[in-house]
């Protein structure tokens, strides 16, 4: 069975914040994810959506979004991005799939899954330390998120790993960090990413350094299609 990857969805079924503000290439994003979707995915296959699923403040606002993704096919696999604003704790997240029925939906924090032999690790990552507003305070974060990969990666269950995050890893120069390091430690090949929407996507990591395969995977870049992961 396919595993596929799209970031960035950016749903607003639950509020009314549509995408297409951001240029035309948005419009009817929704269902355009919906049709692209269903053209290529069938029920047992996963689909692993890298951050910023929901714009949603909280979860009982996302309702719809959840909905709306658990009607397509295939197993979904979620990672909390920067605008994840409905993101709780694991429990009240696993409770709130439970009481909705949305058994097609699982989230990837400290974890990891294993489908067709991959494990499917990762975390929602942070700016890198190359980025240019990079603060004193970020490093906290960013060393938070190293560790969280490092669970993750230590949950894998076979050595053919995929790692996806929602920030990318490293800058478009192709600098190393204590993350990109991480994903070397144990042995990661293939990296997929979001975030980086319009004029953004020329900041998008080089396709491979120091022998990872880095990818972007924002909606918008993907034309609102899916990319196969395997």
């Amino acid at each position: 069975m396919p595993i596929f990857t799209i970031g960035d969805l950016h749903l607003p079924l639950g509020i009314d914040k549509p995408m297409n503000k951001f240029g035309s290439n948005w419009d009817n994003y929704v269902d355009r994810i919906a049709s692209n979707w269903r053209a290529v995915v069938r029920e047992g296959d996963t689909v692993v959506i890298p951050g910023d699923f929901s714009w949603a403040t909280y979860i009982e606002q996302a309702e719809r979004d959840f909905a709306y993704l658990h009607a397509l096919p295939g197993k979904k696999i979620i990672i909390k991005g920067n605008h994840d604003y409905w993101w709780t704790t694991m429990s009240k997240l696993n409770e709130f799939i439970a009481r909705h029925g949305f058994d097609s939906i699982s989230f990837l924090q400290n974890n990891s899954y294993t489908a067709e032999g991959i494990s499917i690790c990762g975390t929602r990552g942070w700016l890198y330390p190359a980025w240019p507003s990079f603060a004193e305070e970020d490093m906290k974060y960013f060393s938070r998120e190293v560790g969280r990969l490092e669970l993750s990666l230590k949950a894998a269950q076979t050595d053919n790993i995929r790692v996806f995050t929602h920030y990318p890893p490293m800058s478009r120069e192709g600098e190393g960090n204590a993350f990109t390091d991480m994903l070397k430690k144990y042995g990661v090949t293939k990296c997929y990413y979001g975030h980086l929407h319009s004029y953004s996507h020329a900041n998008r990591v080089p396709d491979t350094v120091d022998g990872i395969e880095y990818r972007l995977v924002s909606s918008d870049y993907l034309g609102f299609s899916l990319r196969l992961v395997r």
